[in-house]
């Protein structure tokens, strides 16, 4: 297990090219940003806007037509810039925003569909039947998952435990906000948790255990995962607090602890996410969640999801 120590990590170096500039994140010192020129970004919309998201999702080719469209503003080291970070044990992760240059919901579908595809295909999301999802956190909610309850503490966990195909990264960019003091993104490298030996060399580290989705989740089949595997001799994870099924008390309590040291690791950050940006990690070692929201009646934020499999 090796990981960059602080000062390597904080001298990493800035990238530029044509249209872009790539460089460590103010906010989390294994994150990178990614600053598009507000001329690309307004001229990828205005090269996009005959096509809907609608085309998006009937038609899977379009999705890389818009792709194209992107990459063409940029230069041919972009695309393997993105995908270098997202690979890269030591960050695996950025954020990238529209640069103020729309809020219109039609167009953040397509600028996230453009990044996820410079990486790899997004899997079918169940619950939106379709390869993304759209959701929003408001005051009230009868969910059967933390997704959508703004008030509750929405644990650390990686995505797809409970669907039997890859999913090797998660994008996630936020449409809109109102009245939302709070619910930051909460995430942790699982490198820099400091209880990681512990939880990873435990005797029931390699046990298989069933996952299974709430209703809501359109998905009936159980799935059997191990909590941790390798992935190039590094440890990675799979974990959810709500879909796991543990089947005796030893399962049970080996889960609780590994989550409460993950909740209190002191490596565990909030970060915050404004509209028109996205974020995008590898699910292999990385793991997010949420902040609870103050409470206020008029509370509204929408986001979208994606998460897929590397090209």
């Amino acid at each position: 297990m090796c990981a960059m120590s602080s000062t390597e990590l904080n001298n990493r170096v800035v990238t530029s090219g044509k249209g872009y500039q790539i460089k460590p994140s103010p906010h989390h010192e294994r994150l990178y940003v990614i600053e598009l020129e507000k001329q690309v970004v307004a001229s990828f919309f205005e090269d996009v806007g005959e096509i809907s998201s609608q085309q998006l999702e009937y038609i899977p080719y379009m999705r890389f037509v818009i792709t194209d469209k992107l990459a063409s503003l940029l230069d041919e080291d972009f695309q393997k810039s993105v995908r270098g970070i997202i690979h890269d044990r030591n960050t695996g992760g950025f954020t990238v925003g529209v640069n103020e240059q729309t809020t219109d919901p039609e167009d953040y579908v397509k600028f996230s569909t453009a990044f996820s595809h410079l990486v790899g295909i997004p899997n079918f999301d169940a619950m939106s039947g379709n390869y993304y999802a759209r959701f929003s956190v408001k005051h009230t909610d009868n969910s059967d998952s933390y997704l959508r309850q703004a008030y509750r503490l929405f644990t650390l966990h990686t995505d797809g435990t409970y669907v039997d195909e890859a999913t090797d990264w998660l994008l996630m960019m936020k449409f809109d906000e109102q009245n939302a003091v709070g619910g930051r993104s909460r995430l942790l490298h699982l490198d820099d948790w400091d209880e990681l030996n512990r939880f990873y060399h435990h005797t029931m580290a390699s046990q298989r255990l069933v996952y299974k989705a709430p209703p809501s989740k359109n998905v009936v089949k159980e799935v059997f995962r191990t909590t941790f595997y390798e992935q190039n001799n590094e440890p990675c994870i799979c974990f959810i607090d709500q879909f796991v099924h543990p089947e005796n008390i030893e399962q049970a309590n080996y889960l609780k602890d590994l989550s409460s040291s993950m909740e209190n690791a002191s490596a565990t950050t909030g970060l915050e996410l404004p509209a028109g940006e996205l974020i995008m990690l590898n699910n292999h070692f990385w793991l997010h969640g949420r902040e609870a929201f103050e409470e206020n009646t008029g509370l509204h934020r929408e986001l979208l999801r994606q998460r897929g499999r590397f090209a």
